[in-house]
């Protein structure tokens, strides 16, 4: 299980505050965002991803609600293509799916549970289903409900591959901790073949997850996490080209759609060095933030047990005003029937941090899913700030040289969702737990 908390302990801030100052390399001057010209007024949930369409249409992956809407240009609703009441002929499904751009102006819906996707026309009508090409691979298409989980590229999904591990009981009853690398594959499969190919490696986050089993049964979790690693993104361009985005030297890695693969040079980034006294002091700042987000949020260490219950294969958790989530399993010998046992209480996990140490001698470029791809070939990538930036997040514009030739900063509060044809940009403003949309032009 991956657990990343950068962006919602506020770590950007913290960094501009403790990174010192460095000659910066040239690089575009910072501008603004065009101008907003259109707002939803209905409610969203969390918007996971959005898809535009001809004529300024846009489908919205409402995943809080569980439903997929057709919206005008000016973000008033068109129809509800899919969602989890019986209004519609077509069930959203019980977890959240994703929006993949397919063929022409056509939309592929990952709907994970039942392993299908949905072909969405351009007039927001469900024409057919799909398959999942590959069933073990269903939740990474479908991110997790997490963005956009693959792309369609020339008869090719292309996606995060799934890590090959399950979690075990050990003599004890203890769930044991599977070890996951800290790199994962990207991979495409042809939907016709159904063949996979591997196209390369990507860094990630990685978590260190221990669990321990008291003598009256109870299992503690304790998950340790690096606030600031190095990590690696990667994106589809509109013209087919597959970019892995490199964390340690901000370069990019190409594969074209025709197979070939090329590496463009680094790209200029105003790297800040961090002492040994700025990493002791963003782990102690990061604690705090985490224990001022705990105090505010109780419920969180349960839903987070939950979780883990579910990967446990538990199935759901005790209900009710109850302190602590309780979950019951049964566990098996090697071969053997289900223990008959008392079922273990999980705890709510305890969150910890890597040692100062760990943390690299350089700030990095960027967070894990900062990379977006626009309609005009380029790569967005959101970047952390290393020096005080009055306003909202800064993204390098990259093209398809590998350079960086635009830097462009949104308006506060805002991330970018999509983007349409013509210099459109899809911004996301969370208010509470709901969401608005936003329409702006890129200049």
């Amino acid at each position: 299980m991956t657990l990343y908390f950068a962006r919602t302990l506020a770590l950007p801030g913290l960094l501009t505050a403790l990174a010192s100052s460095a000659s910066a390399q040239a690089r575009p001057p910072i501008r603004q965002l065009g101008a907003v010209h259109a707002t939803t007024t209905d409610s969203l949930g969390m918007v996971n991803n959005v898809r535009a369409l001809p004529g300024g249409r846009l489908l919205v992956n409402d995943a809080t609600s569980r439903r997929v809407l057709l919206v005008d240009s000016a973000f008033k609703l068109i129809s509800i293509v899919a969602d989890s009441t019986s209004s519609t002929a077509n069930a959203y499904g019980p977890r959240s799916g994703s929006l993949i751009a397919y063929r022409g102006d056509s939309t592929l819906f990952v709907d994970a549970a039942s392993l299908s996707m949905l072909v969405i026309d351009p007039a927001g009508k469900i024409g057919r289903v799909m398959s999942v090409p590959r069933s073990q691979d269903a939740m990474m298409l479908a991110a997790g409900g997490l963005g956009t989980g693959a792309y369609y590229s020339n008869g090719y999904l292309v996606y995060r591959g799934m890590p090959g591990f399950r979690m075990q009981m050990g003599p004890s009853g203890t769930p044991t901790m599977p070890s996951v690398a800290d790199t994962m594959a990207i991979v495409r499969v042809n939907l016709q073949s159904r063949a996979v190919d591997t196209v390369g490696f990507i860094k990630i986050p990685k978590t260190n997850t221990n669990m321990t089993r008291s003598d009256d049964g109870k299992i503690s979790i304790s998950i340790e996490v690096n606030p600031l690693p190095v990590v690696d993104d990667w994106v589809v361009t509109s013209s087919g080209d597959i970019a892995l985005l490199r964390g340690k030297d901000y370069h990019v890695d190409w594969m074209s759609p025709d197979g070939t693969h090329r590496s463009s040079p680094k790209m200029a980034f105003d790297w800040k060095r961090l002492t040994d006294e700025q990493k002791v002091a963003l782990i102690d700042s990061v604690k705090a933030i985490r224990d001022r987000a705990a105090a505010a949020n109780p419920g969180q260490g349960n839903a987070m047990a939950a979780a883990f219950g579910a990967a446990l294969g538990t199935g759901g958790g005790a209900g009710g005003a109850a302190p602590q989530m309780v979950m019951r399993f049964e566990s098996r010998g090697p071969g053997g029937p289900p223990g008959g046992g008392a079922a273990p209480q999980i705890m709510a996990p305890q969150i910890n941090y890597v040692s100062p140490s760990e943390l690299p001698d350089y700030q990095p470029a960027f967070f894990a899913t900062s990379a977006k791809a626009d309609d005009d070939g380029n790569i967005w990538v959101r970047t952390i700030p290393t020096k005080p930036t009055p306003g909202g997040a800064v993204y390098d514009v990259v093209n398809a040289k590998g350079e960086v030739v635009d830097r462009v900063q949104i308006p506060e509060n805002r991330t970018i969702v999509g983007f349409g044809a013509g210099g459109v940009v899809i911004l996301a403003v969370r208010e509470g737990m709901t969401t608005k949309l936003e329409r702006a032009r890129v200049k």
